[in-house]
């Protein structure tokens, strides 16, 4: 499990922070703090993975308190979650490593996308002593060379997001019996079934998927598998 360390001043805000948190699998809030100087406490005494930063917060605030990670050498990570929008902060947390950064309001699902990336990184980072470079350029978000060389790159359809895609590309290929319903995969990405559909009918119109129907007890349930044949066709949009 990833163990989450909340930094936020706000009650409110921080109950949905924990809240969003336990709706994603593979992730534990161990702890919440209302300041830096009790995350400082907290850090002394748990073991935390990830740090769901706030920036503005009474004392030191959440950029100083990122720097001063850094210079502890701490090994987590850090999002912030943060009304600041300005460009300045926001450049200065990515120089310091943040690895996401969410400005409120925000909706549930890029709360979600921003962990469930993190999940496989982290996943990634943990179980191997080393990295190819197409995996690594992955998981850096960089695009392959000749997909910098295709200018006219296909758009996803609205709503879907590659970082989505990816995480579903993944699971559906890790498929051991290779089929597979909606509500299976649904319930290993941990989406809502209503968004899987919206991925899969995607992936059933550029032929990536094959689709069938099974009728048995009950109401007839879709199925779907690799199409052997059109397994090039989702890599423009990755």
């Amino acid at each position: 499990m990833i163990k989450v360390l909340i930094v936020e001043d706000d009650p409110m805000v921080a109950a949905l922070n924990r809240q969003y948190v336990e709706q994603i699998d593979g992730f534990i809030v161990s702890d919440s703090a209302a300041n830096t100087d009790q995350a400082i406490e907290l850090l002394a005494k748990k073991e935390i993975d990830l740090i769901l930063l706030d920036i503005h917060m009474p004392g030191s605030n959440g950029i100083d308190f990122l720097r001063w990670i850094r210079e502890q050498k701490q090994d987590l990570d850090v999002i912030l979650i943060t009304a600041a929008s300005e460009i300045l902060q926001v450049q200065q947390a990515l120089r310091l490593g943040a690895v996401d950064y969410l400005i409120k309001p925000f909706e549930f699902s890029r709360f979600q996308e921003a962990l469930v990336q993190y999940k496989n990184h982290h996943y990634k980072f943990n179980v191997k002593d080393r990295v190819s470079q197409p995996e690594l350029d992955r998981l850096l978000r960089k695009k392959n060379t000749s997909d910098l060389a295709t200018q006219n790159l296909p758009a996803l359809p609205k709503g879907l997001t590659k970082t989505t895609l990816h995480t579903i590309n993944d699971v559906i290929r890790m498929q051991k019996t290779g089929t597979f319903s909606t509500e299976e995969l649904a319930q290993a990405v941990n989406i809502s079934r209503v968004s899987v559909r919206k991925y899969l009918k995607f992936l059933t119109d550029i032929n990536y998927l094959d689709e069938d129907l099974i009728y048995g007890v009950g109401r007839p349930i879709y199925q779907y598998a690799l199409n052997k044949e059109g397994s090039h066709r989702l890599n423009p949009y990755l």
